[in-house]
């Protein structure tokens, strides 16, 4: 006995709400009931097609099969890894049958609307029955749009067994990586037998540790190469001094006009370089006079004869309207990563502060958007509402991804740069649900400098694709300054707090979450740099 156009849709409402198997439903064709003078009701469409829809010229844009009768059936009350990755495919074969099922319900109730209104047909119609007609229509077209939003839920269910599934793989590759081989030879016999529901009431594992005081960083950590400083910032007379890695050195330019990057510290009598000034390219030491080369050759040495006398000098590049060295050992990269703003944006500012904080914590801070509507309350996030639940979204093997529900793209860019696009209506508010639906944006470059165990220097770039006027406005940069600054001071007692307790034995990664996944792939990766593995998680390097 078949079951009513109405109980089916009932039935099938319930069970995508409850992200059930639909094909415990059995299936109706589309149903219409003429009235007294022509009236008549659309149901929805489930199954096989009426001559309306065959007769449609979009038609063929909807002919895709029902995959409902081939739901994957599990033996067992638990799935293994390739029925649940059969459960996620069906899932989204089913989400795309549904939506078009649910356009091509709704055009065809939309074409039915036309139809009543036609002046032609409505001349042996009398008012009363183009009423009754119209009420019927908005009632189905109700009907159609609640089961457009019960698709929607469906979609976003997808969406999650996904993202459960990958962490489960991530979970895996952390406990793999972090067990001896004596272990991996023998993994725990649940991994594979865990159903979806088990996995989501899973408490999350405690798979990083990140306590103790900071250590020397490791050799291998400095063999990239570093942003240091704006172009802007380092004039043909100007020094920019810096720490980098523990050690002090100073930018000036040479003769040519090409950076340089040197030891400040003179080979005299250790005086700090960047006390004294640059003439004619060279760098002069204030206690003696001894002047130095972009090289570290010392060229000049007033009042005794010139002996043989070199100071340390690092690779110094420029590019993107920024000032590069190579602190490492190994010879450095033949290319520089750009760090240019995308097409379409403008600079509007460049800051360099000095922050009492390690530049790793400092990163985790920056990799997190989910601390916004709580920490940021008097700035960029006033006014936000709480979500009830963050997700970063981003591929299995990526550094990159995009904030759900924030309108935000996210980077990180090894070894020290931190990349973001924010979709905004006008600053402080959010609009849309991704950064492609949003009219205007702000683009921020964040570069944290470990300049000592306690200390990082960030450098901070904001680009705008709107209001190009805000250039030309006098002392803007000092408005851009004081709000960087508010921001970060928001930030700052929290990070010092952690940095507190971590120096203590603390550990600042305990129990990581949904929300954590880059700053959790940024620590993974890394360790990893820091062990030597021959091949980094989420890159293409080795």
């Amino acid at each position: 006995m078949s079951l009513s156009a109405s109980n089916a849709m009932t039935i099938v409402a319930t069970a995508a709400a409850l992200s059930l198997p639909i094909s415990f439903c059995r299936t109706t064709k589309l149903s219409t009931r003429k009235g007294v003078k022509g009236g008549f009701r659309v149901f929805a469409v489930f199954g096989e097609q009426s001559e309306i829809e065959k007769k449609n010229a979009w038609s063929t844009l909807f002919d895709v099969e029902d995959p409902r009768s081939k739901f994957p059936q599990s033996k067992g009350k638990f799935l293994d890894a390739n029925q649940a990755l059969e459960v996620a495919r069906f899932d989204i074969q089913y989400c795309d049958w549904r939506a078009r099922q649910d356009v091509l319900a709704i055009m065809l109730l939309h074409e039915k609307v036309v139809d009543v209104l036609n002046p032609l047909a409505r001349e042996y119609k009398s008012i009363g029955t183009v009423k009754k007609e119209l009420a019927e229509l908005q009632e189905e077209l109700g009907k159609a749009h609640r089961q457009v939003h019960i698709s929607e839920a469906r979609v976003s269910t997808a969406l999650d067994k996904l993202a459960y599934m990958e962490e489960l793989v991530n979970d895996k590759l952390l406990q793999d990586r972090a067990t001896t081989s004596s272990e991996e030879a023998s993994p725990s016999p649940s991994t594979s037998t865990q159903s979806l529901d088990s996995v989501k009431r899973k408490p999350p594992r405690k798979c990083l540790n990140v306590s103790g005081p900071v250590q020397s960083y490791h050799p291998r950590l400095k063999n990239f190469w570093y942003p240091v400083a704006f172009t802007t910032d380092l004039k043909d007379d100007t020094m920019v001094p810096l720490d980098c890695f523990e050690e002090p050195w100073v930018l000036f330019r040479g003769k040519d006009g090409k950076p340089g990057c040197v030891q400040n510290t003179c080979a005299h009598r250790a005086c700090p370089l960047d006390l004294g000034s640059v003439n004619e390219g060279r760098i002069t030491c204030p206690y003696h006079g001894w002047e130095y080369s972009t090289d570290g050759t010392c060229e000049k040495m007033p009042s005794t004869r010139l002996h043989k006398v070199k100071i340390k000098s690092l690779p110094c590049f420029e590019k993107d309207g920024m000032l590069w060295i190579w602190p490492g050992a190994d010879p450095p990269s033949a290319t520089l990563p750009s760090l240019q703003p995308p097409a379409g944006f403008q600079i509007h500012a460049e800051l360099v502060i000095e922050l009492p904080v390690e530049h790793g914590l400092l990163l985790d801070n920056l990799l997190d958007l989910a601390h916004a509507p709580f920490t940021h309350t008097s700035t960029f996030a006033k006014g936000w509402s709480v979500p009830s639940f963050v997700k970063f979204l981003t591929p299995a093997s990526g550094l990159q991804g995009y904030w759900d529900p924030y309108p935000i793209d996210m980077e990180f860019r090894p070894p020290c740069m931190v990349n973001s696009t924010i979709g905004i209506s006008k600053p402080g508010k959010l609009e849309g649900q991704s950064t492609k639906q949003c009219s205007t944006h702000l683009h921020q470059l964040h570069v944290c400098l470990p300049s000592s165990r306690g200390k990082t220097r960030l450098l901070y770039r904001m680009s705008l694709d709107f209001a190009p006027v805000l250039k030309h406005v006098p002392f803007m940069n000092f408005m851009w300054r004081h709000f960087a600054q508010q921001v970060l001071n928001e930030d700052l007692r929290l990070v010092l707090g952690q940095q507190e307790r971590m120096n203590n034995g603390a550990n600042v990664w305990n129990s990581p979450v949904t929300y954590d996944k880059l700053g959790v792939r940024y620590r993974q990766w890394r360790d990893a740099l820091e062990r030597g593995d021959k091949q980094l998680p989420f890159t293409n390097s080795t």
